[in-house]
């Protein structure tokens, strides 16, 4: 038993040490994309935004879409139907909007989930005017400058898309909340300036002539993400994912851990049928973080019951630790430089991403354990098994 503690131990700690010089190279990245200048080349854009039920700081959400610092954009609002709840609050944004906005009635999806099939019936309807298509989320709270950060990268033809990530920002202090917060912080520096960046549906802008080269919309035929069908579309074309770290977007959340359940092990479970090599590689990684705590103990009460050395024994349990709570410190930073708004609130709450961090790789282990035993996900009151990344099946509203 002591002898797989040291092999855990050392791998975890190597592990540990590289993703803080990664934490630390994706802070440096941030800062300088923070201090570069997107220029002033505006391609008119669709700005696409589908929206189900009313949520927390929805109308402020969609406000804020309307108030880009941008010349040359539209803003399509997009819902399954018009008795949505969210439709009258999408009706009012529209008409007191200075900027042009148009709400879809897409109705109910087919084979496809119904973020999918709104963003499709909404891309059908475009004008041929638009040379950018912008993907944003109903909870989320952009900046004035988001979209002009967004599209700058395209002014490179030889990027596929450019992408950002959302922060989490919890309403309130229970538990749930806060672990929902850390866990997804982790996933935010997953994305980096050199990596295999994937996109996120919340905040994705690309050339709508890159967007029919790629055939995304076959990829959305049968798919239930948006997201990860338009990075596999991207991969298999060749083509690059920038990511925007200036463009992070706050969400402010509060959930309760049914919630925090729900969440978490379907954004897996889509992992784990849209990029089953990430869905291996996270499970490996989160499975030795999270044996090498307890063996780590074992072995050191065991040692120290027996009367012998055992220092070196906790040393090496809880480095591996403090690697994981200096991570937490490095995306707090990060935060705090990118989300000025936001700032006071994110330090305010730096003990979630920090402390909870720590432990989050047994939320993902219990995340990726569920994958194993379920293909099906609830996602916005609409229940789907992921057959496939070509197939998916719609079981009840």
């Amino acid at each position: 038993m002591e002898t797989l503690f040291y092999y855990l131990a050392v791998v975890q700690i190597g592990v540990g040490v590289y993703l803080v010089w990664h934490g630390l190279r994706w802070l440096a990245y941030a800062r300088r994309r923070m201090q570069g200048d997107p220029g002033f080349n505006a391609p008119r854009a669709a700005v696409l935004c589908p929206c189900k039920g009313i949520e927390p700081g929805l109308e402020r959400n969609l406000v804020a879409l309307t108030e880009f610092d941008y010349r040359n954009y539209e803003i399509f609002f997009v819902l399954a139907s018009a008795s949505d709840s969210a439709y009258s609050t999408v009706k009012r944004v529209a008409e007191h909007s200075k900027v042009p906005v148009h709400v879809i009635i897409a109705d109910r999806p087919e084979g496809c989930g119904e973020k999918v099939h709104n963003l499709r019936v909404a891309i059908e309807q475009l004008p041929a005017e638009f040379e950018v298509l912008v993907f944003a989320d109903s909870d989320g709270l952009p900046g004035r400058f988001w979209l002009r950060r967004l599209v700058a990268p395209l002014n490179d033809k030889q990027v596929g898309t450019a992408t950002t990530m959302r922060w989490l920002i919890p309403n309130s202090n229970n538990l749930a909340t806060a672990l929902l917060a850390a866990w997804n912080a982790s996933i935010v520096t997953m994305l980096s300036e050199k990596g295999k960046n994937f996109c996120w549906g919340g905040g994705t802008a690309i050339r709508r002539s890159v967007f029919d080269e790629i055939r995304v919309f076959e990829e959305w035929y049968h798919s239930v993400s948006d997201d990860y069908s338009m990075t596999r579309a991207l991969q298999r074309a060749g083509r690059s994912i920038v990511f925007v770290p200036e463009c992070l977007t706050p969400t402010y959340v509060t959930v309760d851990f049914r919630g925090l359940l729900e969440f978490t092990n379907r954004q897996i479970l889509i992992t784990k049928v849209y990029s089953k090599k990430t869905w291996a590689s996270g499970a490996a990684t989160h499975l030795l973080y999270c044996l090498t705590l307890p063996i780590g103990l074992e072995v050191t009460l065991s040692n120290l019951f027996a009367t012998l050395p055992a220092f070196h024994l906790a040393l090496l349990t809880f480095v591996p630790m403090l690697l994981a709570a200096i991570r937490g410190g490095l995306r707090v930073a990060a935060a705090t430089e990118v989300l000025q708004t936001s700032r006071t609130q994110i330090a305010g709450q730096a003990w979630m991403y920090v402390v909870l961090g720590v432990f989050i790789p047994y939320l993902f282990l219990i995340n990726f354990v569920m994958s194993l035993f379920t293909r099906k996900v609830r996602w916005r009151g609409v229940t789907y098994e992921l057959v496939s990344p070509q197939q998916t099946r719609i079981l009840g509203y």
